[in-house]
């Protein structure tokens, strides 16, 4: 095919798109050029016929056409359809979009990967980049089935270029695994792109691609409704659950997150389900390991102190002297802790109730007394319990403090008082 390249249009790792005029039928197309370079062996070159062969054979609406593929040079190019309307990413900043808006355009790419998926075909790299928005505004998604177009090593760079974006990336991409690919690693990419539209930030963003890589594969992405408080809990859940660091427990395909946002879009009920508190305390650890330590250290500690007040003068051992852990109150500025301040309530609920004879309120029935008023004395009736422990945690940097109460309500004064600082 002769093309004039009129003008460069964008710029990626894997190579550069033009604009440009097909002379043979007179028409504007987008013209990318891969440049493989030193690596183009013949092995590359089948590689890449095969696949953009692949991805040319896909017909439907939500896909950007690709009408030609060749190399030359070493260099592997494509030709495909001129969308005018521009890049999601940069469409965005200049015009923003609603919440409901984002969770239509998802749900349309989701339902267009899930057509490749059916005809065999995984993207491997779904980013805001690679969603074009055409005169009407409607999506269409580009360079299908081009993501693992050269096979290098396994540095960090050539990671990036094989594998697509760090930022929107799965877990298992970023490790380096393709033989794990599978339509999960679209869902996270589907998932890793409503994040950043939701909050206009993606989930990992490091300094450098190896730290985004390193903060993806060992730390939790944040709630969306930390960053958005316009965002829900359902919309949070649905967006969380695409982007789980285990495959399986993602969306089963890309049809099933699409329907999933469809139900969001009609205000019913959603299918994904809200991660329980021991799950968002586990993965509050994961994203603040040396605070985890530290909390086991100090749970410990109140465990111990809260035996020998049991043994002690304060509390007898007739059945109604109970006790009720409440809800830690959590004293940092940022409301993720809440997470923390929840698993050491947990903690500390668990080792009571290992002590023999010792009648402990669950927790859901304290639930209610989180963010109250709290008349010690009055609780402890409403329980039917004789003794309190209640507590405050506040974290700010590396510095932690978890303030501990055990109060007997039979008494005038507090029965016990473990404040623990750490770092």
């Amino acid at each position: 095919m002769t093309t004039i390249c009129l003008e460069e249009i964008g710029r990626g790792g894997q190579g550069v798109v033009y604009r440009a005029r097909q002379k043979s039928l007179n028409r504007t197309v987008a013209l990318k050029v891969i440049g493989l370079g030193p690596w183009a062996t013949d092995a590359h070159l089948k590689r890449f016929r095969r696949e953009a062969q692949a991805a040319a054979s896909l017909d439907h609406s939500g896909i950007v056409p690709i009408y030609d593929v060749g190399e030359r040079d070493g260099f592997c190019y494509f030709s495909m359809k001129f969308v005018d309307g521009g890049q999601l990413d940069k469409v965005i900043k200049h015009k923003p979009v609603s919440i409901k808006r984002v969770v239509e355009l998802i749900a349309k790419v989701a339902r267009t990967v899930h057509y490749a998926h059916a005809h065999g075909i995984l993207h491997r790299d779904i980013k805001p980049g690679n969603i074009l928005l055409d005169q009407n505004d409607e999506p269409l998604l580009t360079d299908f089935g081009l993501a693992r177009l050269v096979e290098t090593g396994s540095t960090v760079t050539r990671t990036e270029e094989v594998m697509g974006t760090p930022s929107y990336m799965a877990p298992e991409q970023a490790a380096g695994n393709n033989a794990e690919l599978t339509r999960a690693t679209d869902v996270y990419g589907l998932g890793a792109v409503l994040y950043q539209l939701l909050t206009t930030h993606p989930p990992f963003a490091g300094g450098t691609a190896y730290e985004t890589i390193r903060l993806l594969l060992n730390t939790e992405p944040r709630q969306p409704r930390l960053l958005n408080p316009k965002i829900d809990r359902d919309l949070s859940t649905i967006c969380l659950k695409c982007l789980e660091k285990d495959p399986k427990r993602r969306y089963s395909s890309a049809l099933a997150l699409t329907e999933d946002l469809e139900r969001w879009l009609r205000h019913e009920p959603i299918r994904a389900k809200r991660s329980g508190l021991f799950v968002h305390a586990r993965k509050w650890a994961r994203r603040n390991p040396t605070t985890a330590l530290l909390a086991v250290s100090l749970i410990a500690l109140v465990a111990v102190a809260g035996r020998i007040v049991w043994k002690g003068e304060f509390v007898t051992h007739s059945a109604t002297n109970g006790v009720a852990v409440l809800p830690f109150e959590n004293l940092s500025t940022d409301p993720d802790n809440v997470y923390f301040a929840v698993g050491i309530q947990e903690e500390i609920l668990t080792r009571l109730a290992s002590i023999a004879d010792l009648k402990v309120i669950s927790r859901t029935s304290t639930e209610q007394y989180y963010n109250k008023p709290r008349n010690l004395r009055e609780i402890a009736r409403q329980l039917g319990v004789a003794n309190i422990v209640e507590g405050s945690v506040q974290k700010a940097a590396n510095q932690v403090r978890v303030n501990v109460q055990l109060v007997n309500s039979k008494v005038t004064r507090r029965s016990g008082q473990i404040p623990t600082t750490g770092s």
